[in-house]
């Protein structure tokens, strides 16, 4: 059983808002989402989109990102495509971690074409990447911000990673020079645990349903595994949103734009009537990214 813990970079400064006399003129971070417009709402294109439903019911959407590990994702989708976790389960559920899918007996045969031994992916170069950086302090990367579609990244300058926030999903993996094919994946459920950020591949993110993941009873064995093979959690599918009966596809956007900026300085630092005190920054994952079915 793999046992995982789990071109130019465009800076723009997100300007502080400047004190309101009046709180009451200061709006949450949810307003602002609630009420930005249809053209900072950017869409998330199909391909990328993953259904997983469990036996007994619950779904969650999962978001792949390309851009970030190209051949691990490839894999991904040839499994999903091939309904290879089909009848597979979720065998781990560690607190304040992750949850963790796929063939608990590690005898499945992977779908033709999929790459067993993919490069490292961990990290990326910065051509052809657009961010908008962060300003504040980070204790695992010289700088944080987002890329375009809102994905969280840190960077030593050179290179560019994802960030463990809550709901991103990653590959499992051995120790190396494994680096996890794809078909083992686990979605981060609670404090972010950037200490895997660059030392595991990090495919996508959960964009809906992770109350379905993180809700689960926890595994007692050690790392959070389940025990007993009957208290692992059947997976009934887990396919592309293409492969979704029509009227069982949806469409999903992330914000983007003047809202996403506006929205990221009210995370940092709250005006709105409850606060008192701005915090005067953020954490990168204490910025969540707003994301929403695609109106009709």
């Amino acid at each position: 059983m793999v046992a995982l813990p789990l071109v130019a970079l465009i800076a723009i400064p997100v300007a502080l808002y400047a004190l309101s006399d009046s709180k009451t003129e200061a709006k949450a971070p949810s307003e602002i989402a609630a009420e930005a417009p249809a053209g900072d709402w950017e869409d998330i294109p199909a391909s990328d989109l993953l259904v997983m439903e469990t036996a007994e019911g619950g779904q969650a959407i999962i978001q792949l990102a390309p851009e970030f590990a190209p051949v691990h994702v490839d894999n991904i989708r040839k499994i999903a495509a091939a309904r290879w976790w089909d009848g597979t389960s979720i065998n781990r559920v560690q607190d304040n971690y992750v949850v963790q899918w796929g063939d608990a007996t590690e005898k499945k045969t992977l779908p033709i074409g999929v790459v067993a031994e993919p490069p490292e992916e961990y990290t990326r170069g910065t051509k052809g990447l657009e961010i908008e950086w962060l300003g504040w302090p980070d204790p695992y990367a010289k700088k944080t911000g987002f890329a375009k579609g809102g994905w969280p990244v840190g960077s030593d300058g050179k290179a560019v990673w994802l960030t463990h926030c809550y709901g991103m999903v990653g590959v499992g993996r051995n120790l190396a020079p494994d680096t996890g094919s794809g078909a083992e994946l686990y979605a981060v459920i609670g404090h972010a645990p950037r200490h895997l950020d660059r030392n595991i591949a990090t495919v996508g993110r959960v964009i809906a349903g992770i109350e379905f993941l993180a809700s689960r009873p926890r595994g007692t064995a050690a790392l959070g595994f389940y025990d007993k093979p009957g208290e692992r959690i059947a997976i009934g599918s887990l396919k592309p949103m293409s492969a979704m009966e029509p009227g069982a596809q949806s469409a999903w956007q992330v914000l983007s734009g003047k809202s996403f900026a506006a929205y990221r300085e009210a995370r940092a630092n709250r005006r709105d009537p409850f606060f008192n005190v701005p915090a005067g920054g953020a954490d990168v994952c204490n910025i969540p990214v707003p994301v929403r079915r695609k109106p009709v």
